[in-house]
Formats: structure tokens, sequence, C-alpha cells
């Protein structure tokens, strides 16, 4: 019997910029504000209103996974005045529609991990996960080897969901 191989080598140039790239905070050294701050198409932002944007999230868990979170620097959703809850879950409304558009997926995850026990990689700035997902997706290489396999890369999966995004009221 012989081994197989899963070759992804285009995938290398993706990685090195990444873990080269220095971390995109705010003045408070918080990665969201720092988001919110830059240059949109720069920071990768998908759209915003008035309490809240949308942005890539750049260590996606599957091709279209994406973020929204509130302007404002809270850790929890309680922290929220109910006008910026609004606005956080219009935002999450809009891009489930994009990943929709985008992607045509079998269902998606939506959700949060409120503190670092929860698994918050950033747990000051509370945010919303959407990724879209198919059967299978999570498959021998997440499983058993902590390895995702991607199969476009970050600038072409947010040029399709801000195309998406776009055509959507």
């Amino acid at each position: 019997m012989s081994l197989d191989r899963l070759w992804a080598g285009w995938r290398s140039s993706y990685i090195d910029g990444i873990a080269n790239e220095p971390p995109r905070v705010g003045p408070d050294g918080c990665l969201f504000c720092g988001l919110a701050a830059g240059d949109p198409t720069e920071m990768m932002v998908l759209g915003r209103n008035e309490h809240a944007f949308a942005v890539m999230n750049a260590y996606p868990y599957n091709s279209g996974h994406l973020m929204v979170a509130p302007l404002r620097h809270v850790q929890r959703l309680g922290d929220l005045a109910p006008d910026e809850a609004a606005g956080v879950m219009e935002l999450m409304r809009h891009a489930t529609l994009a990943v929709e558009a985008a992607y045509r997926p079998e269902g998606q995850n939506v959700g949060m991990n409120l503190g670092r026990a929860a698994g918050a990689g950033v747990p000051d700035h509370m945010h919303v996960h959407v990724l879209p997902r198919w059967g299978g997706d999570t498959n021998f290489m997440t499983a058993i080897a902590e390895t995702r396999v991607l199969p476009e890369s970050l600038d072409t999966s947010y040029r399709k969901l801000r195309d998406a995004w776009g055509t959507l009221t």
C-alpha cells in the first residue's frame, strides 16, 4: 500500500504572507479596532453601518469565512446598547445573504466565542463568525492533521463576497 499525498504548494505564498504580516491593531492594541479604522479595501472590510462592520477572517475555517464586529470596543454581548446590537444583527443578516449568493453552501455557521475560555482568539472585542458549510468539509486533514486546505486565496474570497455584498439590499 502506498501513502497518498495531498500537495497544495500554491498555498505557501499565502501562508508566508500571513505569517509575516504584522498584526493589524488599533492604537489600543485591538485587532478589530485597527481593522475598522484602516483602509476598507486593504483591511478587507465588506460592509459597515453606523454601529458595526463586516470583515474577512484572515485565518478562515472555510473559504468565505467572515466576521461581524461592533465599531465600539466591547468585550461582552451584554455591553452593546440596543441600537448597536441591532446594527450587528443587520450586518450578520446581510453577511449570511452574501455567503449564500457567493458560495451556495449547504448550510452556514453563525456564532460567537465570548471570552478566552470559550475559544475567542480576540477575547477583548466581541465579534460574530459567519461561514459557509458543506457536507464533508471537515475531513481527515482537519480531524487528524489539524490542517485546512482552502480551495481559493483570501483575496478571491474577498472579491466574491464583496461582489455579492454589493448586489444585496
